[in-house]
């Protein structure tokens, strides 16, 4: 099982960045199949890149900090 206090770390740490663009990051759950989903809010919300945000940014840092993390999803 994924420590759902280290995802909120992570996610603190790139949260400073989406609030620059006047956005942010929520997390919501870890499904059983260790795919994380996060609610992009503010500006990320419809912001074109957020796709980008979230694959390149978010999914990125997780991923390298939780192996286990299989995948990151916007809900």
């Amino acid at each position: 099982m994924i420590d759902k206090a280290k995802i909120q770390e992570i996610l603190d740490k790139v949260r400073p960045s989406l609030q620059m663009d006047g956005g942010d990051v929520e997390f919501i759950q870890v499904r059983e199949d260790n795919v994380i989903e996060v609610k992009l809010t503010g500006a990320c919300n419809g912001c074109p890149m957020a796709t980008m945000t979230l694959k390149a940014g978010i999914e990125r840092v997780l991923k390298s900090e939780i192996p286990e993390v299989i995948e990151v999803i916007s809900v």
